[in-house]
């Protein structure tokens, strides 16, 4: 597993999100690991529930969808079509470890999370939608595993409440995503800076989890100082799912793990030493030249030298304190005044 190894070296941990995009179809399925590997995720996660474990096959008007995306399906409808079978489940985790690309996946009730435990998942992932289901993050909690936790929705008590639940179980790897979670997410409700607080209010490794279109969101994020980036992820936006409208194909998460490895290095850390390649260019920094020939004994003035670049002279700091002082050799035009030619 990556994660706690990325983590300690202060690198950028990368998902896939597949979700939906499997769109029905095992061998697409394993096309998308693939496809994951090759744009440079360091992980490829999935969902495990089914339509029964998130919801009841109900279409009064509590379980209808109303609005934005998926408005018109009832949440079992919608369950149904973008669930993953249990069954391909095992077939992708074997994919993964044969490209050499972590797998993870988020449980939704505790059938799903011993099915897992099953197929020997390394660590888990909670939705946004389940940070208020304690019950479920303290039964996740209680196996060991790093948890990375997404907060879209979560009030500053309610992302407590979950991370105090997992340390009663003694577990303290702990990692938590900032989420939006609107679909897709725009950028005027995503208040990344919040990020920031969240390092300091909890204490744990930050990450975002991101459903906006394109990659300036993580770009950002990890400027602020988030180590975990997730994204839907997908072959081909043209196969349609519940997720493809706002998932990122290959070249795209490619173009962003490329991004956020390079604003890593941009970012650096505090530091006022100079650069090897710095240290080549402080010789055309400015300094004291004359600018017409000085004989022996005469004065120094704003006539007959200047603050200009390279800089072999005097620094400019102390221009004003060899005016109008005596030179106590010839200097010819063009030639860095030096603190010694000046008397005091």
């Amino acid at each position: 597993m990556r994660l706690l190894e990325k983590m300690q070296k202060g690198e950028v941990y990368t998902i896939a999100e597949m979700s939906a995009n499997h769109a029905g179809n095992l061998d697409y399925a394993l096309k998308t690991v693939e496809a994951a590997k090759n744009a440079g995720a360091d992980c490829l996660k999935i969902q495990t529930y089914t339509a029964d474990t998130m919801t009841i096959n109900c279409d009064n008007d509590y379980f209808k969808i109303k609005d934005g995306m998926w408005e018109g399906y009832t949440l079992y409808d919608l369950y149904s079509e973008a669930s993953m079978p249990w069954e391909w489940q095992g077939k992708i985790k074997e994919k993964c470890d044969q490209v050499g690309i972590d797998f993870l996946s988020t449980p939704f009730d505790q059938s799903s999370v011993d099915f897992l435990e099953n197929l020997g998942v390394e660590f888990y992932k909670v939705a946004s939608f389940e940070l208020v289901d304690i019950p479920l993050i303290e039964y996740i909690a209680s196996k060991g595993k790093p948890m990375i936790i997404s907060t879209g929705m979560g009030s500053v008590e309610e992302i407590e409440d979950a991370v105090n639940v997992c340390k009663s179980q003694g577990n303290e790897q702990i990692v938590l995503l900032k989420c939006s979670s609107e679909y897709p997410a725009s950028y005027e409700d995503m208040n990344l800076l919040t990020i920031v607080d969240m390092q300091k209010r909890f204490g744990v490794t930050i990450g975002l989890s991101d459903h906006s279109m394109g990659s300036l969101a993580p770009v950002v994020a990890v400027a602020l100082g988030a180590q975990v980036i997730e994204k839907h992820f997908c072959v081909d936006r043209a196969i349609k799912t519940a997720d493809s409208s706002f998932s990122m194909m290959p070249d795209e998460f490619k173009q962003m793990v490329e991004d956020v490895q390079n604003v890593q290095k941009i970012r650096g850390a505090a530091n006022y030493q100079l650069s090897e390649k710095e240290k080549c260019n402080l010789k055309f920094r400015r300094s004291v030249f004359t600018v017409k020939d000085i004989d022996k004994g005469e004065y120094i003035t704003g006539e007959n030298t200047r603050v200009i670049r390279p800089g072999y002279g005097i620094k400019p700091i102390k221009y004003k304190e060899v005016l109008g002082k005596k030179t106590n050799v010839k200097i010819k035009r063009g030639t860095p005044v030096a603190e010694e030619w000046v008397d005091e």
